[in-house]
């Protein structure tokens, strides 16, 4: 009896815990050209959106029986141009969880780029 209790509580819980992925996708806009594209990242790994280096650490999407939710933990660095001759200086302007449901809760702060969060896979 305690052991198919245990079995349904471990079952449970497995069932409702989130899914984690090995790619996070994330839409990034151009503000001054106005167009938006869309970049699947592959975890740890970094990749270019402009001037911005994106790297993606975690992605997770909650369970089908849940509210819909996708949560992607990112950082996020400038390489902005630099002069004739010298190396540009990397300075970091993001780091934290984007969310998909709700692009403008911790979003990107840049003056050239918008990311937000799409989706996990």
């Amino acid at each position: 009896m305690i052991r198919t209790l245990a079995l349904a509580a471990v079952m449970f819980a497995a069932s409702v815990s989130p899914a984690f992925a090995q790619r996070a996708v994330v839409r990034g806009l151009d503000k001054i050209t106005g167009h938006a594209r869309d970049y699947t990242l592959t975890l740890g790994r970094p990749a270019r959106v402009g001037s911005l280096e994106v790297i993606a650490r975690s992605c997770a999407k909650s369970a089908p029986e849940e509210t819909p939710e996708v949560s992607i933990y990112l950082e996020i660095f400038d390489h902005p141009a630099a002069r004739e001759g010298e190396e540009s200086e990397r300075r970091e302007v993001f780091h934290g969880f984007m969310y998909a449901s709700s692009p403008g809760l911790n979003g990107l702060d840049h003056p050239t780029y918008d990311i937000w969060a799409i989706d996990c896979r």
